[in-house]
């Protein structure tokens, strides 16, 4: 019987999959679980989706747990991750009580299996909470922080950081994003499922169906955010840029974005983002459900260019993605990004929405150029940042953690 990992060797070869069930011989039967606090919207939610049927497949007793709470709840992690990027905002008494309050009501119901458990991943400051909450905990546990803590309102990083300390270990997506914690750190960027809905290999004429689907014109060229309505992520600013770039050259903008259960603020800036649209037939604003896979795949292989101006950003999947359907990444000169656009090979890196307009200027102009990035950004995501290789570094800290500083590890 072929096992789905047997699908990955056609593109990064064999031995790559030989080496993951080697690393995987010596972890088999282990629990593990993984805790994050939403099921879909947002790029963690569809990394667990990938990894974890994979972990099975490898042998290891995976779960993965999402985390219930209350609006209150998720009005105050949202203040936390704007505060964990730098935006000076408090979190109100009342909601880090709920904060607590939500934590307890979730570590009463998980507490079982996660002190049974062998390792434990606890993703961003959602449940950060559940390891004080768990006393008689016999496992690793594994802080898994998803976003850009560079430059932290520190009042906010001073609550958060005392549920952290007791970690085993925390993993951060650049070695730029680590804070000060007396525990092992690991680097481990995020990655794309190149076999995924969203990343597979599409006919022509369901790229071009995409056309008559929104309303857009084959003729002109397109750009194309995909991400969140999140102020990080500047819709506006790529607003801005396409009103600059139309002025030299025909053009249509498409923004794609959905919402996420952990996100209460999401609705209210999609109507920002309309607003900065007006009235304008060539600004499509879409807001898709979470599982429109199919549909962004098509619509990220029907653009000319990708955008990702984010004025933060813990990694950008979808730069990720855009590259690996070949094509240029002009984006926001922050975190994840540029560890992925490589500036004048793979795209270019921006900080201005006239920045944005002038390399949208160039790129259309030298069609040349734009072609040899595309090919560029391909490889190097080919070689950097498929799911084969957060597997692998997935397995190799298991294996550290579990079999600690011996001088040998066995491996089948």
């Amino acid at each position: 019987m072929k096992s789905s990992l047997d699908a990955y060797a056609k593109i990064t070869g064999k031995e790559v999959i030989d080496q993951l069930y080697q690393m995987a011989s010596t972890l088999r039967g282990i629990k593990v679980v993984h805790v994050n606090s939403t099921k879909e919207g947002g790029g963690v939610a569809e990394i667990l989706n990938r990894l974890i049927p994979l972990k099975k497949e490898l042998g290891i007793d995976v779960s993965w747990e999402v985390l219930q709470g209350n609006d209150e709840f998720y009005k105050c992690t949202k203040t936390f991750h704007n505060a964990l990027q730098g935006n000076r905002v408090n979190a109100s008494e009342a909601m880090l009580k709920t904060y607590l309050e939500v934590n307890a009501e979730n570590a009463e119901n998980l507490r079982t299996k996660l002190e049974e458990a062998d390792v434990v991943f606890i993703h961003d400051p959602q449940p950060a909470a559940l390891l004080k909450m768990c006393p008689n905990r016999r496992g690793k546990w594994i802080w898994r922080c998803h976003i850009d803590v560079s430059r932290t309102y520190r009042p906010v990083w001073k609550y958060l950081r005392p549920f952290l300390v007791d970690y085993d270990a925390s993993i951060f997506s650049l070695a730029a994003f680590a804070q000060a914690l007396p525990h092992l750190q690991y680097i481990i960027p995020p990655s794309i499922d190149p076999i995924s809905k969203k990343n597979i290999d599409l006919p022509e004429k369901e790229i071009k169906a995409i056309y008559d689907q929104f309303n857009l014109d084959p003729g002109r060229p397109m750009i194309l955010q995909v991400s969140r309505y999140d102020r990080f992520k500047d819709p506006i600013g790529v607003i801005e840029a396409y009103k600059l770039a139309r002025k030299f050259s025909p053009l249509q903008l498409v923004l794609v974005g959905g919402g996420a259960t952990d996100d209460p603020e999401g609705a209210l800036f999609i109507e920002e983002v309309r607003a900065a649209a007006g009235d304008d037939p060539d600004i499509h604003v879409l807001l898709l459900p979470p599982d429109a896979h199919h549909t962004i795949n098509a619509l990220q292989r029907a653009a000319d260019i990708i955008l990702q101006k984010s004025t933060k950003e813990g990694f950008g999947l979808t730069v990720t993605e855009g590259m690996w359907k070949g094509k240029p990444v002009i984006g926001g000169h922050t975190g994840g990004i540029r560890l992925q656009v490589v500036d004048h090979h793979t795209g270019f890196l921006v900080s201005t929405p006239e920045g944005a307009a002038l390399r949208i200027r160039y790129l259309l102009y030298h069609r040349d150029k734009l072609d040899e990035m595309g090919i560029k950004a391909k490889q190097f995501v080919l070689e950097n940042f498929l799911l084969t290789r957060h597997l692998r570094e997935y397995l190799t800290l298991m294996i550290g953690l579990i079999h600690g500083a011996g001088e040998r590890i066995e491996i089948g």
